[in-house]
């Protein structure tokens, strides 16, 4: 067979592979056996692996994964992918649609979707192809999971137009799916998903992608985040042309016009959410007018003309079966209840946090009683209160340790606190969970020194502080003859530690577990001090000038650097040449950029458009994704599209490349 005829094959191949995969993964409506499916998948892997250079940007082959990735590259979003505020009960949605009929009028029409329990994506397509797939993350940036999402056969490689767009959607996996993984899963002696949704993120963080690619993934489409040259007027025309452009969208969509539709709408779904063939946890509103909801804006946060109305909890009925206490890194005692095991929304739950000794005396909890629990936003297991009428007089009351069940030191609880704290600073249990905070992924993200490892590396010695686990390097023989290491995890490990010494800034603070102090604090402190010392050095009123740092905030801080121990460990992990470098960046004057929105269109010749973003903000300035009001200007380059007619019917002004260099060196 010559050439032509072979790229000829492989072209009818992929594409009737790939229709047969719509037809089966979004349509649910398989044309042919899995037998011929599979002889027609058989056919192309032979001929792309005998002629590679065949191989289509679109061939389905590409979804069987076998990458493995080194680790993942954080991606900047377009436009922020805001959160949803929330709303609990029918007065809730009743003031709702008050606020959006205040700002629009009468004339709002309401979209209800089921608001799908699992991951959050955002997908990018260039000239129709998919070039870029990523985490939610925190709305302004996620982790790029391009080669993990390319093995959701749901997800289409190529669209029927070569567009340019964004959507976002829900990855997640079926109830039926999600048993069956755990099944092989329990088989093999591995550990257990707790429900659908960690599963699902969990599939899309393997960093071997044939791992993700065995994992039975699926994703519903909600959004349009973005499109060059194509206008809509409403969610729903967005929706149907997803659909018609081989995307799986969001099922069971309703239309509505009034507050008490869409009440009516929630109280069914919470009776029927059981009968669906996946998790949700509510269901979402949204205004249907593209131009209104643009009328409406934003908070800081939230969309004004959407929200997430949550179900309210499921309860279910056991038995503590003990009450015991565990030591947390700040010393804390914090009591937990271990009741029999029972099925609720959607996992298995054992064991729930009571909190604290007023916690359990205000709900009179006792060891042996029978309780009602909940899992509060239908994550955090609670136990709502006691059935009494069920005490037989065998139930034990509870009391909070006068030791520390550890370190056997005294315990305190201060005047005008709620928490019982071990006295003892130097505290196994505290260390021990310090250095698992340290370690974690959030903070120095060091695979590879899990709770088992760091535990038994404390247990022979070599760990006694976080500034030790940089000094593993030189008991290298001494790790490759313990139990479970092994010469390759040794190795593994270390490379992990010597890479985790150049983490921005931001994940040492979130590390040194500074109370109150959280990621997104941490990152603030990072952007605004150029060095870890220029932080101990601040003041309470430098502190609280500092935009989302609050007054106790502040306080907290302050008594951190003020402890000599926690300065030593700082110390010493500049020593092992951890980075401890902020990211302040210096805003250079200029009139025609600080302070100002762009939103940048079309094809720019000379500079790429992360390139312009970059020199924008290095400016003082912001760029934004979509053109508004509030936009000041949009930089056009060529083929731009449907920015640049919404910029001329606003009223924005446009600008071109020359003038935006000419304004960067001015």
């Amino acid at each position: 067979m010559g050439i032509e005829k072979l790229e000829k094959r492989v072209k009818e191949l992929t594409k009737l592979i790939n229709k047969h995969n719509y037809n089966y993964y979004v349509l649910d409506k398989p044309e042919i056996s899995d037998y011929e499916y599979d002889l027609l998948m058989k056919e192309l892997i032979e001929m792309e692996n005998t002629f590679p250079a065949l191989k289509r940007p679109d061939s389905p082959t590409q979804r069987i994964g076998g990458e493995v990735l080194k680790g993942f590259s954080e991606v900047v979003h377009r436009t922020p992918k805001l959160s949803l505020s929330n709303v609990f009960d029918d007065n809730d949605i009743r003031d709702f649609d008050f606020r959006v009929r205040k700002a629009l009028g009468d004339e709002v029409e309401y979209v209800v979707e089921l608001k799908i329990d699992g991951l959050t994506v955002v997908l990018n397509y260039e000239a129709g192809r998919f070039t870029l797939g990523a985490t939610r993350g925190d709305g302004v940036k996620g982790e790029d999971i391009t080669s993990n999402l390319r093995t959701v056969k749901s997800i289409p490689l190529v669209l029927e137009e070569e567009v340019d767009l964004e959507v976002r959607g829900e990855v997640f996996m079926s109830k039926k799916a999600f048993e069956e993984l755990n099944a092989r899963r329990e088989e093999q002696e591995e550990p257990l998903f707790a429900n659908p949704r960690n599963a699902s993120a969990g599939s899309l963080r393997q960093l071997d992608t044939r791992v993700t690619a065995g994992r039975p993934l699926d994703i519903y489409i909600f959004n349009l985040e973005s499109i060059e040259g194509k206008d809509f007027d409403t969610h729903i025309e967005t929706l149907e042309y997803l659909k018609e452009s081989g995307f799986k969208v969001s099922p069971f969509i309703s239309i509505h016009r009034s507050s008490e539709e869409i009440i009516e709408k929630c109280k069914y779904w919470a009776d029927k959410r059981g009968e669906l063939p996946f998790e949700i946890d509510g269901l979402v509103i949204k205004v249907n007018n593209l131009k209104q909801r643009e009328a409406m804006g934003y908070t800081t946060k939230t969309p004004r003309w959407a929200t997430a109305y949550k179900f309210p909890p499921e309860t279910k009925k056991t038995r503590i079966k003990d009450i015991v206490v565990q030591v947390g890194r700040t010393g804390a005692i914090t009591p937990t209840a271990e009741f029999e095991p029972v099925r609720l929304a959607g996992s298995v739950i054992g064991r729930a946090t009571l909190h604290n000794e007023d916690y359990i005396k205000e709900k009179d909890i006792r060891i042996g009683d029978t309780v009602l629990i909940k899992k509060a936003g239908d994550v955090i297991p609670e136990v709502v209160e006691v059935v009494k009428e069920e005490r037989d007089g065998t139930q034990q009351p509870f009391e909070m340790p006068k030791k520390c069940p550890v370190c056997q030191s005294d315990t305190i609880r201060e005047q005008g606190e709620a928490v019982t704290k071990c006295t003892n600073i130097s505290c196994p249990a505290q260390l021990k969970r310090a250095l698992f905070h340290f370690v974690s992924r959030d903070a120095m993200n060091i695979d590879g020194l899990g709770p088992q490892i760091m535990t038994l590396l404390m247990d022979r010695g070599f760990i006694k502080s976080a500034a030790d686990i940089y000094l593993l390097k030189n008991h290298r023989n001494e790790l490759v003859e313990i139990d479970r290491m092994g010469e390759k995890s040794v190795q593994n490990l270390l490379d992990a530690i010597e890479a985790s010494k150049i983490n921005p800034l931001g994940r040492l603070i979130f590390a040194l577990g500074i109370r109150m102090i959280g990621q997104r604090a941490s990152q603030v402190l990072a952007n605004e001090f150029e060095d870890i010392n220029d932080l101990f050095d601040a003041d309470y009123d430098k502190l609280i000038g500092i935009s989302e740092i609050g007054d106790k905030m502040a306080e907290s801080i302050i008594t951190f650097f003020k402890q000599e121990q926690n300065l030593k460990l700082i110390n010493r992990l500049q020593e092992c040449g951890v980075n401890t470098k902020g990211s302040k960046k210096e805003i250079k004057e200029n009139g025609h950029f600080n302070g100002k929105t762009f939103v940048l269109t079309g094809a720019l010749q000379n500079f790429t458009r992360d390139q312009a973003k970059e020199i924008i903000e290095s400016f003082g300035g912001k760029v934004a994704g979509s053109v508004s009001k509030r936009t000041d200007y949009v930089l056009a380059g060529e083929h731009a599209g449907s920015k640049l007619v919404k910029a001329n019917e606003l009223g924005v002004a446009v600008i071109d490349e020359d003038t935006f260099r000419n304004w960067t060196e001015a």
